[in-house]
């Protein structure tokens, strides 16, 4: 039962960090106005794996894995910048035939959309040093045992994901609703959002 506790608390911690709107936010909702909510799964199933892997980085101890994505931060954030601003410019110049097509195409596709999402969500290591914080203030007397990392790790992983989740069915149900000009508009901003993003995390890098 305690363990239940955790879990549900460490849920609502995966929830709480995945609800801010940042790129990834962005990134999925015009993912999943663009190209259908599979696709949109896929990055916010991607960003939950993120999630999870720095809260079990954090939770289970992994000093040496901490220290070594901090110490490379600032190349971890010039290529998040630079991929940032790419997927920014892409989405910026769409093609709505393009997007359309994209919504059958094959199973790789949103395999990439998983892997890019994950990894761009790994380019944040600082991310380790809020879940480290998190975590101690969860940690019941004595620590986290095992058992108990597994469970927050679990936690913060299906919060995360069930935000996402969230998120695609909401943006999902309006994606037919909205016109073609209207969706246009909407890759224009969010492709602005993007870049501008990446140019921040570039900054970061300096």
């Amino acid at each position: 039962m305690f363990e239940l506790s955790l879990f549900l608390k460490a849920a609502g911690v995966g929830v709480a960090i995945a609800a801010p709107v940042g790129p990834m936010s962005l990134l999925c909702m015009r993912t999943t106005l663009a190209r259908g909510w599979r696709h949109g799964l896929a990055i916010g199933g991607g960003i939950a794996l993120g999630d999870g892997a720095y809260a079990g980085v954090a939770a289970l101890g992994l000093a040496g894995v901490s220290r070594f994505m901090l110490a490379y931060e600032r190349p971890l954030h010039a290529a998040a910048g630079l991929f940032l601003i790419y997927l920014g410019l892409k989405a910026f110049r769409a093609s709505r035939g393009a997007d359309e097509a994209a919504t059958i195409a094959p199973a790789g596709a949103w395999t990439r959309e998983l892997a890019t999402a994950t990894l761009l969500t790994l380019t944040n290591p600082p991310t380790i040093v809020s879940f480290a914080a998190v975590f101690t203030v969860l940690s019941p007397p004595g620590g986290l045992t095992r058992s108990d990392a597994l469970a927050t790790v679990a936690g913060v992983f299906c919060g995360s994901a069930l935000w996402w989740g969230v998120v695609v069915a909401v943006v999902g149900g309006f994606r037919h609703a909205l016109g073609e000009t209207i969706r246009t508009w909407i890759d224009r901003v969010a492709g602005a959002a993007l870049a501008l993003f990446g140019a921040f995390e570039l900054r970061r890098a300096i």
